[in-house]
């Protein structure tokens, strides 16, 4: 053998071996990207109960059962869901392989993530994202969700929805978004917010930079979005409006998540920004990071009020009782003048 070819035949036993081996044939980000809309859920359907990050408990299950029956559908799940693994449902590879096999099955009709939490980015790499290409269905889920929101759109193309949890309370405004969405979609959905109590927002709709944008509506949690830069499952920005929503973080940490972004350039050519609420991110009275802070507000201003786009704070999602359902991918308008988010074309076939 030359010597030439011996090296290369060494180089690339030795690439593969570092690679897990569930991923080697994942087809990442596909060449040609066509965004592939499922096919939406009608009433009696079949869906499918996941555990992508977090452990949940029989009462959790039972809950995320009752939850999807009240709404019209039949429960389906495997015997990964009840597994644990320290913080995890169960081993990363167990529950990529569970979400590939729900993608799989031709009697599952969509797929909910049970909770969040942490560990949905940890199976990234074991995702086939070939087989999902090929067998797409409504997949729903917030909050820690977001990372397989990301790559499931980056690497299967596929529209995905920013929604309820089945652990989620199902209250009657939740419902009838999650319907419109994916039982009942047209075009020019326009999302109103809601304004019960419920939910913890103690600002209300505040536009922090008038205008009008369109593009396509991508996004999630903060935390998780930040933590995806410079992966194979980061998303380009350019163009997009972006809505963000956050739980538990103070303002300090609100700014250094936010000055990542700005600093990676992921702002520079947005459309515009539709931040959610961020539940429980003022300064913590009872034992504060510093003595003198920021508010939230006041934070989110700073950081995003200079960037020439349309943003707005206060939209209903997040870690709320009153959610929108929005799917990732779609084309939308965002008017922050009137504080109005619409969807201007179906998520689902």
């Amino acid at each position: 053998m030359k010597r030439r070819n011996f090296i290369k035949t060494v180089s690339t036993a030795a690439i593969a071996a570092s690679v897990p081996t569930s991923s080697i044939n994942n087809e990442l980000s596909p060449p040609v990207k066509k965004l592939l809309k499922p096919v939406r859920l009608n009433k009696g359907d079949t869906i499918a109960l996941v555990t992508p990050g977090s452990y949940i408990t029989e009462a959790e299950k039972q809950e995320s059962v009752n939850n999807l029956r009240n709404l019209g559908f039949n429960v389906t799940y495997s015997d990964k869901l009840m597994q644990k693994n320290g913080y995890f449902s169960a081993q990363d590879e167990d529950r990529a392989a569970d979400l590939n096999e729900m993608f799989e099955r031709n009697d599952v009709h969509g797929i909910i993530c049970a909770r969040g939490g942490y560990g949905c980015a940890r199976i990234l790499p074991y995702l086939d994202y070939k087989l999902i290409r090929e067998n797409p269905k409504p997949f729903i889920g917030f909050s820690d969700v977001t990372a397989l929101h990301y790559s499931l759109f980056k690497n299967s193309s596929l529209i995905t929805f920013h929604g309820p949890i089945a652990i989620s309370t199902f209250s009657r405004f939740s419902t009838a978004c999650f319907n419109k969405v994916l039982l009942e979609p047209v075009s020019g959905f326009e999302l109103v917010n809601s304004v019960s109590s419920n939910n913890y927002n103690p600002y209300g709709i505040a536009t922090i930079t008038d205008g009008i944008a369109k593009g396509e509506l991508i996004g999630g949690n903060l935390t998780l979005a930040v933590s995806l830069i410079g992966t194979d499952y980061d998303i380009d920005y350019s163009g997009k409006i972006i809505y963000l929503e956050e739980f538990l973080e103070e303002p300090y940490r609100v700014d250094r998540m936010l000055t990542q972004l700005l600093q990676a350039g992921k702002f520079k050519n947005a459309a515009g920004i539709a931040l959610g609420v961020f539940k429980l991110c003022e300064p913590n009275k009872s034992n504060p990071a510093f003595i003198k802070s920021f508010s939230l507000m006041e934070v989110l201003k700073e950081r995003l009020g200079n960037l020439g786009i349309p943003v707005v704070y206060g939209l209903s999602f997040g870690h709320v009782v009153d959610k929108f359902t929005l799917p990732f991918g779609i084309k939308a308008e965002l008017n922050t003048i009137t504080n109005q988010l619409k969807l201007l074309e179906p998520g689902v076939l």
